[in-house]
């Protein structure tokens, strides 16, 4: 075995791709710095009271996402429907699912989003998703 068969990585060793910016929470891509052939892998860490997308919510054309929620207490909406999810959880989103997320409690979120590598974005933004929460700010600050 060498170092190539495996890799061990510090999510914070890896650029928050959100810093400076007015979202509040980070989102750390792990995917090259893990040298994944076939798997994407992101870290999504959400501050008390925010919303990470801003409203907005989005849905892959390709993929299905599973979210590994290890921290804290989401609140999630999937389509229509919308669930508070509590850690430890394990959540499968299929493709072409509208989905959102925000953290209206006290305590800190972190969640893994997991899905297949397809090499491209298949990403569509959902402007106004839903309401905003007067639980969870949008802006960073």
């Amino acid at each position: 075995m060498t170092e190539t068969d495996y890799a061990v990585v510090a999510p914070d060793d890896v650029d928050d791709a959100y810093a400076g910016t007015d979202v509040p929470g980070e989102f750390r891509r792990l995917t090259d710095a893990l040298a994944c052939d076939q798997l994407s892998v992101t870290l999504i860490r959400v501050p008390p009271h925010a919303d990470f997308e801003q409203g907005t919510g989005h849905f892959h054309d390709e993929v299905e996402e599973l979210y590994l929620v290890t921290r804290g207490t989401l609140t999630m909406r999937f389509g229509d429907e919308v669930r508070e999810v509590r850690a430890p959880a394990a959540v499968r989103v299929a493709r072409r699912t509208p989905r959102s997320h925000r953290n209206e409690g006290s305590e800190p979120v972190e969640m893994w989003a997991v899905s297949r590598k397809i090499g491209h974005s298949d990403s569509t933004k959902i402007d106004d998703f839903w309401e905003a929460s007067p639980d969870a700010r949008q802006h960073a600050g």
